[in-house]
């Protein structure tokens, strides 16, 4: 399982009296607002970890713990200028031992997100995911949410699923659907816009992308999956550029265009869209993997600090209080 950024829970009443938020920045303002969070890091040895939680302490957003190797964390605080008396640090040699010391901290109520550090995406996953932890209700649905930050684009779009459910079947789409809109939701995006993505705006009997999107966009309309708009199937380029909607004569639909949540139909094309959104297109992203009974920060190890801080932010603003 491919893992490379973030994740988090949906609390069941988020406060969407906000006015909607169409930079990365703006979730880090209006996190603050609601208080600091209390941060559990599971093995933050690294500098990027580090840095990004002290960013994120800094901010006004979290009130971090960390557990990891007390004399290799001083270190790495003294190079990078850190202060480390920001930290309440919990000296453990063993990255395992500190993914179950976090969770533990989290699932017993003491700290509101959980962060992973150094520590392999699988170990950590492992920790989330043990039933003994109950981190992870049972027959829930684990999967990833990213919002990006394209450059030129007047607000931010949320994408799923880049990272975990490799083929996602036609119930686990229902359920991305719901966690898109709710991630959208927090963004305060009234009634959030989703394009179910497939090669053609043109329902395809052969393809089944094409005849699941349209099976969803059905359902939305009547009312099956929440205040939210579905359609598709549509093509990428039909979801976000008008003007291409325009030339392709798509008609009757609210969504192509203005989309404001990208459902993907399998992770090769989402991991291909991210990729290509950072690397290629300058993009910025915060991002979460959702289902858990709390947020839970994931990063990989080549994000940069201020992806780990929109990361974290994101986490806090979902966080229930």
């Amino acid at each position: 399982m491919q893992i490379t950024s973030t994740v988090i829970i949906f609390a069941e009443s988020i406060n969407l009296s906000i006015a909607m938020i169409t930079k990365l920045r703006e979730i880090v303002d209006e996190a603050r607002r609601l208080g600091r969070r209390r941060l559990a890091v599971a093995y933050g040895n690294d500098s990027h970890t580090l840095r990004a939680v002290s960013d994120a302490y800094t901010e006004g957003l979290v009130e971090p713990v960390v557990f990891g190797d007390r004399d290799t964390i001083l270190a790495t605080c003294r190079e990078e200028g850190i202060d480390p008396d920001i930290f309440t640090i919990v000296d453990e040699k063993s990255d395992v031992r500190c993914v179950e010391k976090a969770v533990a901290m989290v699932a017993s109520g003491e700290a509101d997100v959980l962060m992973k550090g150094l520590v392999s995406t699988d170990k950590y996953m492992r920790g989330i995911l043990n039933k003994e932890a109950g981190l992870f209700p049972p027959k829930g649905t684990l999967s990833h949410v990213s919002v990006v930050e394209l450059p030129g684009r007047g607000k931010l779009l949320c994408i799923a699923d880049v990272a975990v459910i490799p083929l996602p079947d036609f119930k686990q789409k229902t359920i991305l659907i719901k966690y898109l809109a709710q991630t959208a939701a927090s963004l305060g995006v009234e009634k959030p816009k989703v394009a179910c993505i497939a090669p053609s705006e043109q329902v395809l009997p052969s393809v089944i992308s094409s005849t699941e999107a349209a099976v969803l966009a059905k359902m939305a309309d009547r009312g099956q999956l929440g205040n939210v708009t579905v359609d598709g199937p549509l093509s990428l380029d039909v979801a976000l550029y008008p003007e291409v909607a325009v030339e392709k004569k798509v008609q009757g639909s609210s969504v192509a265009g203005e989309a404001d949540c990208l459902l993907f139909p399998n992770i090769e094309s989402g991991n291909v869209f991210f990729k290509a959104a950072t690397h290629m297109a300058g993009a910025e992203i915060a991002a979460i993997v959702v289902g858990t009974k709390v947020p839970c920060v994931l990063t990989s190890r080549g994000d940069t600090p201020l992806t780990k801080l929109y990361s974290i932010a994101l986490a806090c603003l979902l966080t229930k209080k």
